[in-house]
C-alpha cells in the first residue's frame, strides 16, 4: 500500500535506535508530569474505567520491569493466565502489574517507575536483532508477533498513551512536540493503514499532527491527532476506517 505523506520528520520510518530514544524521552516526559501530581489526583479515575491514575502508574511499572527482564516478562504472562483465565494475554498481564503493586504509594511508584523505565530501555536497545526478530505468540488482541514489535512499539507506545490518559484525568494539557509524538502517531497511522488497506485522506491537527493520503477518492478525516490515537486505541469510538483498531 502506498501512502503519501507530507514532508515533515516524522515520515521517516523508526527504526530500533529511534523507539529506545522515544523511550526515553517518554518516560523523561512522564516523571515530570507524576511529580506535578497532587496527592487527591494520584485517586482520580482515567478513561481506563478499571484503573484510577495511581493503579495506572502501577500498571506502567510492571510493564516496565517485564521490559527489563526476560523472566519478569514470563513471570507476569503465566501468572496472567492463572488470574484472569479466558481473558487475552495483555489483560491477564496488566492485572498481574497492579494487584503486585497494589500497597504502593505514589511516591514509591514515582521512583520505580524511573528506575524501572531506565533499566527497561537499556535492556530493550541491548536486545539483539534476531531475538527482537523472534515471533512470540502474546494472545488477542497481539496475535503473533515479532518481540521487537512489543519492545519497541508498544512499551513506547502505551506509556504514550497513558501520559496522555494521566493528563486528561487531572486536566493538564500533555507536552507535545513534532520530533517525539509527532513521530510515534505517525506510526500509528502507518499501522492503521495497513490495517485497513484502504484508500483514505487524513489529516491529523496539533503539534503531533500531519497530512497522509493513499489511492484515489478514499475516506476523508480530519481530527487532532490525540483523538485519532484514542479513537484506534478504544478510548473513543470512531467510524468507517476510524472503526480499524491498532494496538496500543
Amino acid at each position: 500500500m502506498n501512502v503519501t505523506h507530507t514532508p515533515t520528520v516524522q515520515e521517516q520510518d523508526m527504526r530500533h535506535s529511534d523507539w529506545m530514544s522515544a523511550a526515553t524521552e517518554e518516560y523523561r516526559r512522564l516523571g515530570a508530569l507524576l511529580d506535578d501530581l497532587s496527592d487527591d489526583e494520584w485517586r482520580r479515575p482515567t478513561d481506563c474505567s478499571e484503573w484510577d491514575v495511581r493503579e495506572m502508574v502501577a500498571h506502567l511499572v510492571g510493564a516496565a520491569e517485564a521490559g527489563a527482564s526476560m523472566r519478569e516478562l514470563v513471570h507476569q504472562a503465566r501468572r496472567g493466565r492463572r488470574l484472569r483465565p479466558g481473558a487475552d494475554g495483555v489483560d491477564g498481564m496488566n492485572a498481574v502489574q497492579v494487584q503486585e503493586r497494589g500497597d504502593a504509594d505514589p511516591a514509591h511508584l514515582r521512583a520505580d517507575l524511573a528506575s524501572a523505565g531506565a533499566r527497561g530501555v537499556r535492556r530493550r536497545t541491548g536486545l539483539p536483532a534476531a531475538l527482537r526478530g523472534l515471533p512470540i505468540p502474546f494472545g488477542p488482541p497481539l496475535g503473533t508477533k515479532p518481540l521487537g514489535y512489543l519492545m519497541d512499539r508498544i512499551y513506547t507506545r502505551d506509556a504514550w498513551m497513558h501520559r496522555i490518559d494521566i493528563c486528561r484525568a487531572t486536566g493538564r494539557t500533555p507536552e507535545l512536540t513534532p520530533d517525539h509524538d509527532g513521530r510515534i502517531v505517525a506510526d500509528v497511522v502507518a499501522e492503521w493503514a495497513r490495517t485497513h488497506g484502504r484508500p483514505f485522506a487524513l489529516t491529523l491537527t496539533g503539534p503531533a499532527g500531519g497530512a497522509w493520503s493513499s489511492g484515489p477518492a478514499g475516506e476523508e478525516n480530519t481530527l487532532d491527532a490525540v483523538e485519532f490515537c484514542r479513537i484506534l486505541s478504544g478510548r473513543a469510538a470512531g467510524s468507517g476506517l476510524l472503526a480499524h483498531a491498532v494496538p496500543f
